[in-house]
């Protein structure tokens, strides 16, 4: 089931109503002349609004439907139940019926680079191409993210309490509004300024900051997803685009690159940057996938 209401004159919200009752929200920009569509999916402790940017300047828009969810347990689609893979990949399978697509390009920012692989693998018949931004590949995981890999048992146990605490009713009742359009802008600002960038990037990695606008719950379950194993690269035999950072500070470049070039037909492009290439590059991530789209797909997907 779905209801809708009209956000921009060219964008539109829509609230789908999953077979377990959840209620996921998602954007859409409908073409003037339909050729494909493309699904952005973004990462942990995120929003729709991470592709706001990318949406509002590509070329895309006049032939490709784009569709941006809010995950299940981010943004509008709040949920303090069970999250995981599973569930996301139920939930995307359900608004491509919900919008009568019988596939699409699924394109994915960090966790949802990974939700797009396993997409892949779960349907597909469904899947198009993968846009692959930043994978998070469990074996590639550095710093922060490696410890958290190590700590998997104990975040088990902090989900069961944290939802246990949510069932008695104890929970927030406000989460702050994240607003990653304008926060990206802030960004380069800074960065222009000087090393204010720096300190104000080191920021989106922050769990005190992304608690503040996403459930303990859900986070906790995000991180868990963003840590499991991937499918293996030989049943993913759709095309791949991967956008990689030369810098990165959350995975080995190395490790991914070799897990990348495993895949049957994958275009790999390194941008400078650290990890957010929507935030750091959005011009080179926009040209690079509009590119790859009117190569691979030329008469739509």
């Amino acid at each position: 089931m779905i209801d809708a209401r009209t956000t921009r004159p060219d964008d539109e919200m829509r609230f789908l109503r999953t077979c377990d009752g959840a209620r996921i929200a998602y954007w859409v920009s409908t073409p003037t002349s339909p050729q494909g569509a493309l699904v952005l999916l973004h990462g942990a402790a995120s929003n729709h609004t991470r592709w706001s940017e990318l949406c509002g300047t590509t070329a895309l828009r006049e032939h490709w439907a784009l569709l941006r969810p809010d995950l299940r347990g981010q943004g509008a689609s709040l949920n303090r139940g069970r999250i995981g893979m599973g569930e996301w990949c139920a939930d995307l399978a359900a608004l491509l019926d919900a919008e009568g697509l019988s596939r699409a390009v699924i394109a994915g920012h960090c966790l949802g680079a990974n939700l797009a692989l396993r997409f892949a693998a779960r349907f597909p018949a469904r899947t198009a191409g993968l846009v692959l931004i930043e994978p998070m590949l469990p074996e590639a995981l550095a710093g922060t993210m490696r410890s958290i890999r190590r700590l998997r048992p104990a975040l088990f146990a902090l989900v069961a309490l944290t939802r246990s605490f949510n069932a008695l009713g104890l929970r927030r009742r406000r989460l702050e509004p994240l607003d990653l359009e304008r926060l990206d802008r802030e960004t380069r600002a800074a960065f222009a300024r000087g090393t204010e960038g720096e300190a104000r990037l080191a920021k989106y990695a922050s769990p005190l900051l992304d608690l503040r606008t996403t459930a303990t719950g859900a986070y906790l379950q995000a991180l868990l997803a963003v840590t499991e194993e991937l499918p293996a690269p030989d049943v993913l035999a759709t095309r791949v685009l991967a956008l990689l950072s030369e810098r990165s500070t959350l995975t080995d470049p190395v490790a991914t690159r070799a897990f990348l070039e495993r895949l049957p037909d994958c275009e790999i492009v390194t941008v400078p940057a650290r990890h957010w290439i929507p935030t750091e590059q959005p011009q080179a991530m926009r040209a690079a996938i509009e590119d790859w789209l009117r190569r691979c797909f030329p008469g739509g997907a």
